[in-house]
């Protein structure tokens, strides 16, 4: 896939114009290109910063990435692999069937790879998006935003961390060729990553710290295996994996209730979680360390049956004094204590409120998202925003339900591909969302998840934006959210017709003649 995006093609420093410009090449781009090809529209193009296809898994190449939703469901229902080898896939696998997927829908040719996409802007007078990449520009007349969340590693800013004489990395920006063994080892952050990674590099580590700034929710984790004959069934009988697919679906669902309007019928899950974590750590000291104290779901919880056995060996130390500066030698905590390292891994998230992309992307008077939202995202449906016309955002503000993102991407890819009909229909040059009806979304959010465990109890959380306001979830269900997103209402838009368009350009150019 990468010699279609070569360096030193000069074709590709030249102008090009399609009908769609897509950002990104992991679940979001693909899903949309995959789409455009499936309904016979081909005047795309797909660019992507990184020399091969998969988003968030080509990057996360931690050990033990893995994902924490069955394989079933984390893949497209129009594209269905019954070759799974687990029931929750890892890194690996999630890759290689995102590159199979654009090998089977033919995408190569439509694939610009390591083209950086340095600026998005929209030409009120010309009507299309020009798209400036580190290789080119390009002119589209509608534009997918699909960078995905989690695309911009966050580091904090921990005072001295220049000073630290050894290495120093991301969980994103996994270091392969750094050998870890015997050494004296950091890991900052107990999230999902962090979840993952403590109990492979626990073993290889002369000592391990662990800097947990808040406990994480850990369940017991239903991975197994897939078996040869649950293999053959789904190749044999695609209905019984589409069924399959549809109960991990309600399974899913059936959480919606408890997330979104009665955080009281989670505690089950609570139960569940507490009686997993005295089942696995018998050191009450340890214990208390490792015990939330705020309700389940308000910050991501995750699954394990390896994290906390690691974390009780002899050569792990759980660090839950704040840390206050970076030296030579090591990390030194609020107690005063020095922590000697040569190692630090940073397992801190990602820039979910201050994405770069956010200036990148300018609508109409050159206002960038970051101008327009001031630090509260808001989007129509969670993928149209006002004042930046024929722009669609994958994974946008409020779009998440709580199932797998593939579902969200393909509910928004659906609408994405209403609108594009209707605009070819109707012979529209663009469409922008109406403030009140974006307006309007953003109070039907605020009011649906007043009651939610995400906004109740003080739940402090990275769902949650400065201003308190829930920016990632749709307040209900993904069957609601896929309903509403089937069919666009162009009432909620203004239109420009293709005819008005050229009349304004014809004035314009004769005003400047």
């Amino acid at each position: 896939m990468a010699s279609s995006g070569s360096v030193g093609d000069t074709a590709d420093r030249q102008q090009h114009r399609v009908r769609v410009a897509i950002v990104g090449a992991g679940f979001g781009g693909l899903g949309t290109a995959a789409t455009l090809k499936r309904a016979g529209l081909n005047d795309f193009v797909l660019l992507e910063r990184a020399s091969e296809v998969g988003g968030t898994w080509e990057v996360n190449t931690y050990p033990g990435a893995q994902c924490d939703i069955p394989s079933i469901l984390y893949s497209f229902s129009f594209a269905p692999n019954p070759e799974w080898s687990r029931l929750y896939p890892l890194q690996p696998e999630i890759k290689d069937y995102l590159r199979r997927c654009a090998e089977d829908f033919d995408l190569g040719g439509h694939l610009r790879m390591e083209h950086e996409v340095l600026e998005a802007a929209w030409d009120e007078d010309e009507q299309h998006w020009n798209v400036v990449t580190d290789k080119g520009t390009w002119q589209a007349q509608v534009l997918v935003g699909a960078t995905g969340p989690f695309s911009e590693p966050s580091v904090p800013d921990l005072p001295g961390l220049e000073n630290f004489q050894g290495k120093v990395f991301h969980t994103a920006q996994w270091d392969h060729e750094h050998d870890l063994t015997g050494e004296r080892v950091a890991i900052i952050g107990t999230g999902a990553s962090g979840v993952q990674i403590i109990p492979r590099v626990q073993p290889l580590a002369g000592e391990l710290t662990v800097f947990q700034r808040t406990p994480t929710w850990i369940m017991p984790h239903p991975d197994r295996r897939m078996t040869r004959f649950e293999r053959r069934v789904f190749q044999r009988f695609p209905a019984v994996q589409r069924f399959a697919r549809e109960c991990f679906d309600l399974v899913q669902e059936a959480l919606v209730p408890g997330f979104v309007h009665r955080p009281g019928l989670l505690k089950g899950m609570e139960w569940l979680g507490r009686a997993h974590l005295r089942r696995q750590v018998r050191d009450r000291e340890l214990r208390a360390k490792l015990t939330p104290n705020y309700s389940f779901g308000c910050k991501r919880p995750t699954f394990s049956n390896k994290y906390y056995p690691a974390l009780a060996k002899p050569n792990v130390d759980v660090v839950t004094s704040g840390i206050t500066e970076v030296r030579e030698n090591g990390i030194v905590t609020a107690d005063g204590t020095l922590h000697e390292l040569d190692t630090i891994v940073m397992g801190t998230g990602f820039r979910m409120t201050d994405n770069p992309v956010f200036d990148r992307v300018r609508g109409k008077g050159g206002r960038s998202l970051n101008d327009v939202w001031q630090g509260d995202a808001q989007a129509h449906l969670g993928t149209t925003i006002s004042g930046f016309p024929n722009f669609f955002f994958l994974l946008g503000p409020n779009s998440v339900v709580y199932t797998s993102q593939v579902v969200t991407i393909e509910a928004q890819v659906a609408y994405i591909m209403s609108c594009l009909r209707q605009i070819e229909q109707r012979r529209l040059a663009s469409i922008d969302v109406k403030p009140e009806v974006q307006r309007s979304f953003a109070d039907e959010v605020e009011h649906g998840l007043r009651n939610s465990v995400w906004n109740v109890g003080g739940c402090s959380s990275y769902y949650l934006n400065d201003a308190g306001r829930n920016f990632v979830f749709y307040p209900g269900f993904n069957r609601a959210f896929r309903s509403r997103t089937r069919e666009a209402e162009l009432a909620d838009y203004h239109t420009i017709g293709v005819a008005e368009q050229r009349s304004a350009t014809s004035s314009t150019s004769q005003r400047t003649s």
